[in-house]
Parts: structure tokens; sequence; C-alpha cells
């Protein structure tokens, strides 16, 4: 047994791994990205630290599959996300691993009720990041469920976790948790339209060529976001008092980003990528935080 900092009851020893863990989660999370970053403090802490599990585990695929070490080769790359997935799958059968991230990835797994329903698509939108360089409708909504909005209903999943009757909510929830995944991850599409095709040498958007992109397909994404962003909003009132802010900022934040896109053209995003200043990203979640207390009638998610 042992005392861990600020407390004098004795503890498990495991305690001091799982916390160790957890703290790697965030880290992960502080190193990269500073827009999630912002709305994850507005989540209730025990909600923040199971979203933050969830997203380390998704940021290190990530990293696995789009900056690999110089001396990586494709081969390489497949069997380190092969291992990855094989030690989340095995530590949410037994609830630990040796690796810090899985670990806490695990234990909110077990704690919320993710299943591997939900992790299977993930790891296998991953994997087809490394073989396929352009999508179809078809191709790319299957990406878009693995690598988005699977992720939006393991939030949701923690989200509800303390909640009354969680299972009929999270059926009520769900789709509009994929629909703002999705948007999330189209966004970021058109965002990163230059890096994806120039660095990467992937097509995700059907219709934008990247050597000659058309305006009026770039419009037609946006108005597709749009949809998303609505049909998302819709369900935000119906999240609990413990995540509906942040995920209200986070909406906000990304409506913003889709604002910004349709003031640029396709050609222009190509070249830089468009970006909300830290002062309207504090503005923004000072909004969303002004609207908590009002009668869920007559609460928008719209800054």
């Amino acid at each position: 047994m042992m005392h861990l900092p600020g407390h004098t009851e004795l503890v498990p020893p495991h305690r001091r791994y799982d916390a160790v863990a957890e703290a790697s989660a965030a880290l992960v999370i502080k190193s990269y990205s500073s827009s999630f970053g912002l709305a994850s403090r507005l989540l209730a802490p025990a909600v923040r630290r199971d979203v933050r599990n969830i997203y380390a585990l998704v940021r290190v695929a990530d990293e696995i599959v789009d900056a690999p070490r110089p001396e990586q080769g494709l081969v390489d790359r497949s069997n380190e996300l092969d291992q990855l997935e094989e030690q989340t799958s095995a530590a949410m059968i037994t609830g630990s691993s040796s690796n810090l991230v899985v670990h806490a990835f695990a234990r909110t797994a077990r704690r919320v009720g993710i299943d591997l329903d939900l992790v299977a698509p993930f790891f296998a939108s991953m994997r087809s990041d490394l073989t396929q360089v352009e999508h179809d409708f078809e191709s790319l909504a299957s990406y878009i469920y693995g690598s988005a909005e699977v992720v939006g209903l393991m939030c949701l999943r923690a989200f509800l976790a303390e909640e009354a009757k969680a299972e009929a909510r999270y059926d009520h929830l769900a789709p509009g948790a994929r629909r703002l995944g999705a948007a999330f991850q189209k966004i970021n599409f058109l965002r990163d339209f230059g890096e994806d095709s120039d660095g990467l040498g992937r097509r995700y958007l059907v219709g934008l060529n990247p050597e000659d992109p058309d305006d009026a397909a770039w419009s037609l994404w946006l108005d597709d976001i749009d949809l998303d962003l609505t049909a998302a909003a819709t369900a935000i009132p119906y999240l609990p008092s413990s995540s509906r802010v942040a995920v209200c900022t986070a909406h906000d934040l990304f409506a913003e980003l889709t604002a910004r896109l349709r003031e640029s053209s396709a050609s222009e995003a190509r070249r830089q990528r468009v970006r909300v200043p830290n002062a309207g990203k504090a503005k923004i979640a000072a909004a969303a935080v002004a609207r908590r207390g009002m009668p869920r009638a007559a609460r928008g998610v719209n800054a």
C-alpha cells in the first residue's frame, strides 16, 4: 500500500499507475489540440477525464498513420497499428495495459460502456489511411463513420455514464453525436485540404481536385457540413449539464470555422489553413457558458 500525494489514507499500489496513465492521456491532448483543450475544460472533472482518455487513444493511432518516423515503412506502420488495436482490445477485457494511453482508455471504456462495436470501426478507418488515397462517396461515408462518428458515440457514452436511463438516452442522442462527429471531420478535411493532398497524397473530398479545386464543389461540402451542424444542434440541449456547455462550445467553434471557410476560396484554403484566433475561441466559449442557465426551449447553440 502507498500514499497518493495530498492524501493520508492508504490506497492500493495500482492506483498510482492508473493516475499516471490518465495524466499521460491528458498530456497527449494538451500537446496536440488547443481547441479541444478549451472545450474539454468546460466538462465536469470526471467526464473530462474520460473524454481525454478517449481522445488520447485516437491521437496516438492518428500519429501512427499520419506522422511516421523517417525509418518506418508501410509494413512497420501497419504492424504498429495492429499492435495498438490488439493492446486496446485486450485491455478492454482485462482492465489494464502496459501502454499508458491504452490503459487509460480501457479504464474509461469499461467504466462508461464503450465496446468493440465502436472500437473496431475506428481502427478499420485508421488502417484504410495506410493504403487508400482517394475516396468515392461510399468509402468516404464508411471512413467518416469509423474515424469520427464512433468517436462522438464514445464521448456520448462518457457523457451519459452517470445518468438515469442511460441506454434510452444514448439511443435518442446517438444520431446527433454522429452528425457532430461527421461535421468535425469534414471541416478538418477542408482545413487540411492542401496538407492532405500534398503531404499525405490523400483525397478525401469527392469532387474536389487538389490540382484545380472547384469553388462550387467547395460550397457544396460546406452546405453539407451546415446540415450536419444543424442536426447536431438539436441534440445538444438534451445533454447532461456536465457536458452540455463543452459540446456547445465545440459545436460553435467549428461553426465559426465553417463560416471562415465560406469566406475563403478553395484555392486559398489549400494554401493556408483556416483558424479561429484565441480571442475568438474565448468569446465563443464565454457565450456558451452564458447560455447554460437559460431554459431549455430558449437555449440556442450558435454564437
